[in-house]
């Protein structure tokens, strides 16, 4: 391996734990669009999502190689520690694609000089964004 870090061959996934993997496995493919490209066991699932990957899983206790790590799914999802941000060309298109979907925003999409962005949230209550830039 070379001294550069990160290499052209790496690839980021992304680590969501979900209480649900079938109702998070419905709502990342049917209401996002994200491709599922496998599954195992029935405590995970992998996805596609454009140039990226999202790993869901079922929570867990410590292994070897993590002894003090508990995996869980948000206890309080009104207290966000990490939220992803879907860039979109048109965020109110997006909106309305994705409420028809059967998501749920927060609220409708909001302007600010810099951007018009809506959050809502998965099953779990995972707070996501949309964002079309305005600059």
């Amino acid at each position: 391996m070379s001294d550069r870090f990160p290499t052209d061959e790496m690839e980021l996934t992304h680590i969501l734990v979900v209480s649900d993997l079938g109702a998070s496995v419905s709502f990342y493919r049917d209401v996002l669009g994200a491709e599922l490209v496998r599954e195992y066991g029935g405590t995970s699932a992998v996805f596609s999502f454009g140039p990226a990957w999202l790993l869901l899983v079922t929570g867990g206790g410590p292994t070897s190689d993590k002894p003090d790590v508990t995996f869980a799914a948000p206890a309080e999802p009104e207290q966000v520690s990490h939220a992803m941000t879907i860039r979109v060309p048109d965020c109110a298109a997006a909106y309305e694609l994705l409420r028809d979907r059967g998501a749920r925003f927060l609220t409708p999409p909001a302007t600010y000089d810099w951007e018009v962005r809506a959050f809502f949230r998965d099953p779990d209550g995972h707070l996501l964004e949309i964002s079309e830039a305005r600059v």
